[in-house]
């Protein structure tokens, strides 16, 4: 089934084997060029138990699976400098290190600790930066993400997206003990959290722009409703229960709309509902399906999908309604689009030849690029600084999460370690 059956709200439906909660990455394609950098392993009084985190190994796995660095391996490590003033930069130079990355963790009190980094240029023997962080045991792994981010960003003038979260969809159990959960879990599968578990179908989660709601939609009344839930209390409000179909919400920037699908007049259409007053705004009238809408990053437009052209492509409509464009024309089959965080492209699950992968779209060129070489890859999701984009397909006759740079050099795996994961959605900054 296409991946456009998303439209027809029967995605989950098909997924009926057991999973697990914890994501493991695999890194399935390198990107050639990467910069070479030395991760230290940290010093200090108290690293062997501080919180059974180790500090560097995340540093090293976050910046290695970013595709932009390639960390030594700690066997290739020839000293192990907790303190700059120990670091001997010819040394390094002889490794082809541009780069390292020295720090340490100091216990301060039961489960108290401080950690302090420094990010150092090897040729012209200096400090880029270097912090220090109060942190309790739990908050170790996030400060690691926090140290990644800033590295990242020194490096590559880039802002870094480590310190962020997916949400996604597992199923467990089969026939009538079938169980859906919607997760959150770190952008490298750890701390995974459960939202809601239901015995019935959950789809199509979308982050709010402050990244504390998810809308989502779950069919625990045997009926498609959508719902938005507070991420850290759990609380949680219905939004829509109309008659027919209330699918694939998508929160404005100012996280005061919702654009939605509904059947409620009889045909899928793209609305937008106030979410103060439930006021709704209908954008769309065809015979046509017209569903998942997606708001442009400055909120002024929404790109939709619609076979009113016959088959299933891309279209822009202003947020306050008017005449929809077309947008996309190569290939029989462009849905389920995507904004990067500049608004410039957008990613989308292309077709051909049977084949469904996931593909970015320059808006301004109009030119269309594939990056993936899967055969039912879908749901892409941007990451919140544009560098690699979320998506799902399949391996093993399951389904499993999946990640691309966003110009198809690097690929990463995540999965379960049995069962299906579905419908990734890779969450904004924290604000």
């Amino acid at each position: 089934m296409k991946p456009y059956r998303h439209t027809l709200l029967v995605l989950l439906l098909l997924l009926a084997r057991p999973a697990y909660s914890d994501l493991t990455i695999e890194i399935t394609k390198g990107m050639e060029g990467a910069i070479p950098i030395a991760v230290v392993p940290f010093g200090g009084n108290d690293t062997a138990g501080a919180g059974q985190e180790n500090v560097a190994a995340i540093i090293s796995s976050d910046l290695s699976r970013s595709g932009r660095f390639a960390p030594l391996p700690d066997r290739d490590l020839v000293s192990r400098p907790s303190d700059i003033a120990q670091v001997q930069y010819q040394t390094w130079r002889m490794l082809n290190v541009d780069n390292m990355v020295i720090g340490k963790v100091n216990a301060t009190g039961s489960q108290q600790y401080n950690v302090q980094f420094q990010l150092l240029d090897v040729l012209r023997t200096k400090q880029l930066i270097g912090y220090s962080f109060a942190a309790s045991g739990s908050e170790l792994r996030r400060v690691a993400h926090h140290i990644s981010d800033l590295i990242y960003e020194q490096l590559t003038g880039e802002k870094g997206a480590f310190n962020t979260q997916i949400a996604y969809i597992t199923t467990t159990g089969t026939g009538a003990a079938k169980s859906y959960t919607l997760m959150v879990a770190d952008s490298d599968g750890y701390n995974p959290q459960t939202i809601l578990r239901s015995n019935q179908p959950l789809m199509s989660p979308a982050w709010s722009a402050d990244g504390r709601q998810i809308a989502y939609v779950s069919f625990e009344k045997k009926t498609a409703e959508i719902y938005l839930q507070d991420v850290g209390s759990g609380s949680r409000r219905k939004v829509a229960s109309f008659q027919g179909i209330n699918g694939a919400p998508a929160w404005s920037p100012d996280g005061q709309r919702l654009a939605l699908t509904l059947s409620q007049d009889g045909n899928p259409e793209i609305y937008v509902m106030d979410l103060n007053s439930k006021a709704l705004n209908r954008l769309t009238n065809s015979p046509a399906i017209d569903t998942e809408p997606v708001w442009s990053p400055d909120g002024r437009s929404i790109v939709f999908t619609s076979d009113r052209g016959g088959s299933p492509q891309l279209y822009r409509i202003a947020a306050a309604g008017g005449q929809p464009q077309r947008l996309t024309f190569d290939g029989k089959y462009n849905a389920g689009a995507d904004f990067s965080p500049d608004g410039r492209k957008l990613a989308m699950v292309h077709g051909e030849d049977g084949a469904y992968r996931i593909a970015v779209l320059d808006v301004g060129s109009g030119l269309l690029r594939v990056l993936t070489d899967g055969t039912l890859d879908e749901s892409p999701s941007f990451s919140p600084n544009g560098s690699m984009i979320i998506y799902a397909t399949e391996a093993g006759n399951r389904g499993v999460l999946a990640a691309v740079s966003t110009d198809g050099s690097f690929r990463q795996r995540l999965s379960l370690q049995a069962g299906n994961v579905r419908a990734p959605v890779w969450s904004p900054f924290q604000r």
